[in-house]
């Protein structure tokens, strides 16, 4: 297991950062229930681990007994990137030279795409398994055969029933008292959608989301949902003030620069904005780079009933705008001009990026059949949908500030804080979703003539332009999404999807810096 001569520059890269999230004014049942449920943390842990990487359980006993003067950074930097590859370099491998594997611990390590494509043709009856969101894919009998998550992860699953169970006891909320019954049966049925209605209810001084939700691991097909969970506080006056666009969200799919029958008017629309300060986060929410805000359930049975709810992560938020967002500022943008640097527009940019998830095409036809545009797309489909929901929230942003219900302090901001964050979700690793997504929109945005760059190499954004760029860019991610054509999204990510030398030598020059937090959880520590 040799580590890589770079390790400690490596771990540089994710400066600790001590986060706290008061729970004093909780009642007591609550501070207990949150201390069950923190425990549940370490659970999630393993299963999300086995789910990265089959050897995981084998491995990482080696790497607890590494020793020289590189072992510390090494053994850190594993707990960080959930395995040996670097998340933030195309998965390169920092202890070792094994090859990740595409299809992380979901396939079989030699599946390929053309022999999983070819058994799927030949048995179509296995195909909604094989492909489903909550199963393994292993070989038996010399075929593929799906193994539903309640099976292979049986011990870890009841376990976990059995924390939320407890905890279920102790809250006197009776909304998380339902969530949590209802999650800690779904555990073992591998159906989610019940406890995904009644997340959507919930209504307590503790969110928390646990099971397995994004499919980003999986960067073979796109198909397999990870675990993962958080667990906050609600911060209800920063709540309420954003509830207000909440309503908005019929009128923003209405006005998507996309004809109408592109659009998607049978989404719910009783979307929930909640604003909370983060005490944990396990499994998938805690590799790698830290997320600030996510926008769940990805159900679209759920979606279509009620929406998705929209949690901003305040806490995180401020970390990496501190930390992250404003040196990564100083050095892209015109000296001059990083005083436009904005926090109300970062954080309404996020808000906004969240809601747009919810918009614009789900369950779509091709060629007669009814599917979904994740499905179509494959896995293209993550880094197009965190590109899209960036862009469709710049283009939302516009409009609302013209009703009045946006500060015309953060549109004055707005050019200038999105093109520093191009740069901070870039280092994140050029091939991974959210980096090849803002690979694309900076290409797209130089072209459009919305983002210029100096003699000195420096990024400048171009205000006046900058709004219809965001208007185009939505309405080409949104009609690739609607049609579902998969050559059409190979084509579109070939072509914008690539860094020019302007912008890694602007990547290049934040090479010191750290790309993320990461973060030690003080209140859970208490």
């Amino acid at each position: 297991m040799k580590i890589a001569d770079d390790i400690e520059r490596r771990r540089a890269r994710f400066v600790p950062c001590r986060l706290t999230a008061g729970t004093q004014h909780l009642p007591a049942s609550e501070r207990d229930c949150l201390s069950i449920l923190a425990e549940a943390g370490e659970v999630v842990n393993r299963i999300f681990r086995k789910q990265a990487w089959a050897s995981h359980e084998t491995v990482t006993p080696k790497v607890a007994r590494l020793d020289g003067p590189l072992a510390d950074a090494a053994r850190d930097y594993y707990r960080i990137m959930a395995g040996p590859w670097d998340r933030l370099d195309e998965f390169e491998p920092f202890l070792g030279q094994t090859p990740r594997p595409p299809g992380a611990g979901f396939y079989p390590e030699d599946l390929t795409v053309e022999e999983f494509e070819a058994y799927l043709e030949t048995h179509p009856g296995d195909r909604k398994a094989l492909t489903g969101l909550y199963t393994l894919v292993e070989r038996r009998g010399g075929g593929l055969v799906p193994v539903p998550y309640s099976e292979a992860f049986r011990p870890e699953l009841q376990e976990l029933s059995r924390a939320l169970s407890t905890a279920s006891n102790l809250t006197e909320n009776v909304s998380l008292r339902r969530f949590l019954e209802r999650r800690a049966e779904g555990f073992g049925q591998d159906d989610y959608y019940e406890s995904d209605l009644a997340w959507m209810d919930l209504d307590s001084p503790v969110e928390i989301v646990v099971g397995p939700y994004e499919a980003y691991e999986d960067t073979l097909f796109g198909y397999k949902a990870a675990f993962e969970l958080f667990l906050c506080v609600a911060q209800p006056e920063d709540s309420a003030a954003l509830e207000r666009f909440k309503a908005e969200l019929p009128w923003m799919e209405d006005h998507l620069p996309i004809p109408d029958p592109f659009k998607n008017a049978s989404r719910g629309t009783d979307s929930p904005i909640r604003v909370v300060d983060v005490l944990l986060t396990a499994g998938d929410a805690r590799a790698g780079v830290q997320t600030l805000a996510f926008n769940l359930p990805n159900d679209e049975r759920v979606r279509e009933a009620k929406g998705s709810k929209k949690v901003l992560l305040k806490n995180i938020m401020h970390a990496k705008y501190d930390r992250i967002l404003q040196p990564v500022a100083e050095r892209v943008l015109p000296a001059q001009e990083v005083k436009r640097l904005d926090f109300d527009a970062y954080f309404h940019h996020i808000l906004l990026h969240e809601l747009s998830h919810g918009l614009g095409p789900g369950r779509i036809r091709v060629n007669g059949r009814e599917t979904e545009v994740r499905l179509e797309l494959k896995e293209h489909y993550s880094a197009l949908e965190e590109a899209k929901a960036d862009a469709v929230g710049m283009h939302n942003l516009y409009l609302l500030a013209e009703r009045g219900l946006v500060p015309g302090k953060v549109i004055d901001g707005l050019p200038w804080t999105y093109t520093a964050g191009l740069f901070r979700a870039a280092r994140f690793g050029l091939r991974e979703a959210h980096g090849l997504a803002v690979v694309l929109q900076a290409n797209y945005l130089e072209e459009a003539g919305a983002l210029t760059v100096t003699p000195e190499g420096r990024f400048r954004p171009v205000p006046e332009r900058f709004r219809d760029a965001a208007r185009r860019l939505s309405a080409e991610i949104l009609t690739l999404e609607a049609r579902g054509v998969y050559d059409d999204a190979a084509l579109f990510l070939a072509r914008y999807g690539t860094a020019g030398p302007a912008f890694q030598r602007g990547l290049a020059s934040l090479r010191d810096l750290p790309v993320d937090v990461d973060p030690v959880y003080a209140s859970v520590e208490e």
